[in-house]
């Protein structure tokens, strides 16, 4: 269903690969949580957005999408993001929450862990992708303290492995996973664990003036790392895990307010670029 009208509400959950096999939030079966509109599609600059679902989570309206909103028709998924990024700021949106699930570079970490990313090593190939906004933005904190702070208290509560409240994360193109060669020098670089959604969304979300904090679960050691992964065990994961992320956003999100002393809208300035 296509429509004109983005509802407006400050709060957002982007899906991603850990809670793809269900449907999010209604097979968590939540007494507090309904959705309230589903197959919302917009025209964006960018094109015809992903498909969003508006559900109402206590007293919050909460806009959410699936995989980032990459899709099989969509040209990139650096345009995916503008697409997503482009309705959630003309929807208001201020708090953003987004999931996924990283391979381990760091050979301490193991499937099923939990970790919530404090900062990333950008190797993607996605150059420039913003939305045309005349600002600075300083990336020194990228995540939200506050959020990462909710996420991982929510984790806690519910999480199968163990929970790391700090992680580098290297953010690559795929849709194929790493060689060896890239994983060692993701390693060299300081990397903790390997996905391929935190860039361009962090910058988005600074773009648009909005905080952004993600949990991401281990699905699998990177390649060369501890051994070699078992595409049976990552299937495991897909499918048995998702409820678990799943609740572990909505715990968050339940207790996140609108406005609070995070620093995160300091860090967008105005451009010094101008024509004089």
């Amino acid at each position: 269903m296509s429509s004109n009208e983005i509802p407006k509400t400050p709060y957002a959950i982007i899906g991603g690969s850990s809670t793809f096999s269900i449907r999010f939030p209604e097979d968590l079966e939540l007494d507090d949580c309904e959705v309230l509109a589903d197959n919302l599609e917009f025209e964006t600059p960018y094109g015809t957005s992903p498909v969003f679902k508006l559900f109402r989570l206590g007293g919050k309206q909460v806009l959410t999408v699936k995989m980032h909103g990459w899709r099989p028709n969509v040209v990139t998924r650096g345009v995916a993001s503008q697409q997503l990024f482009w309705v959630f700021q003309q929807a208001g949106v201020k708090k953003i929450y987004a999931e996924g699930g990283v391979g381990a570079i760091n050979h301490l970490l193991r499937p099923r862990d939990i970790v919530v990313p404090t900062d990333y090593i950008d190797r993607s190939m996605r150059v420039d992708v913003g939305l045309g906004g005349p600002y600075l933005l300083i990336m020194r904190q990228p995540t939200c303290p506050h959020g990462r702070r909710r996420l991982v208290a929510a984790a806690e509560k519910g999480a199968v492995g163990r929970v790391f409240d700090r992680a580098i994360y290297a953010n690559t193109d795929g849709r194929h996973f790493e060689s060896v060669a890239e994983v060692q020098a993701l390693k060299i670089a300081g990397a903790d664990v390997v996905g391929q959604s935190m860039c361009p969304e962090v910058y988005l979300a600074r773009e648009i003036g909005a905080c952004y904090a993600r949990l991401d679960l281990v699905v699998n050691y990177a390649e060369g790392i501890v051994k070699d992964w078992e595409h049976e065990e990552l299937k495991d994961i897909f499918y048995n895990e998702p409820k678990t992320i799943g609740r572990m956003l909505i715990d968050a999100m339940r207790e996140t307010p609108v406005h609070e002393d995070c620093g995160c809208a300091d860090l967008r300035k105005d451009t010094l670029l101008k024509e004089q």
